[in-house]
């Protein structure tokens, strides 16, 4: 039996990397998708094309998730198109590191838009939903340096440890209503983006992890999988750390 059958999941960012790891995986699981990206909608269709295979409804829409206004209308449009909403992936996320001296207030700002605001956004836009139908997960992506911070990453780490904040607030808050929330905090995942990474840095990374590997975004998108699903149905206002390890 497929563990997320007829259930309808939005995710956020779900083009490439971990996003499209839970597309996937929850395509596969039965789970019909409404996914957000920012550009590119020819790879947004190759995406769609590539979910529907499992038999599902699947649909991508162009999307700023840190415009408030923006995520209300996505959601609406969403509710239209699926007639409801079962699980929120709050995965929308960009990086723009840098040392504190140096960090514009701009970087600062872009950061915080996309990797914190975007969870209120799209969590606020799809709550009169999960209130409707006495039910809901909401899953949110953190990130280990929102737990122990990084250098360089000041901007990043706290977005990632306001999600965290606002995980287990909201879970509070909706827990009497039967609507989950937890988080996902992931550690060396590897992806498009750390292929760019040089090799040197890569293998200093992995040194430092217990299971001497970097993640996959199925690792990831299996967290996830378990939070969606009626497995996990007295799990809320949790962290789940995927990591290898790194925060032992």
């Amino acid at each position: 039996m497929k563990l997320l059958k007829d259930k309808v999941a939005v995710i956020t960012g779900a083009t490439r990397g971990i996003g499209k790891g839970i597309a996937l995986k929850f395509a596969s699981e039965g789970a019909n998708v409404a996914f957000t990206y920012v550009s590119s909608p020819e790879k947004a269709k190759n995406v769609e094309e590539e979910l529907a295979a499992f038999g599902i409804k699947a649909k991508g829409y162009q999307s700023n998730a840190g415009d408030f206004s923006a995520a209300q209308t996505l959601v609406d449009q969403i509710l239209e198109d699926f007639e409801k909403i079962d699980v929120l992936i709050n995965n929308a996320g960009i990086t723009k590191d840098g040392l504190l001296m140096r960090m514009s207030e701009e970087n600062w700002d872009d950061v915080m838009d996309i990797n914190l605001k975007s969870v209120f956004n799209m969590t606020k836009a799809t709550l009169r939903n999960f209130l409707k139908q006495k039910s809901g997960s909401i899953i949110n992506m953190s990130s280990i340096v929102g737990v122990q911070g990084n250098a360089g990453q000041s901007n990043y780490s706290a977005s990632k440890a306001g999600i965290i904040g606002f995980t287990k607030s909201t879970a509070q808050e909706l827990g009497s209503r039967n609507i989950r929330c937890n988080a996902i905090a992931p550690g060396f995942i590897a992806t498009e983006m750390t292929d760019a990474l040089n090799k040197e840095v890569v293998d200093k990374w992995v040194e430092n992890i217990p299971l001497k590997r970097a993640g996959s975004p199925d690792d990831v998108a299996n967290s996830c999988l378990f939070l969606a699903s009626d497995m996990s149905t007295y799990v809320t206002g949790q962290v789940i750390s995927v990591c290898g390890g790194m925060l032992t």
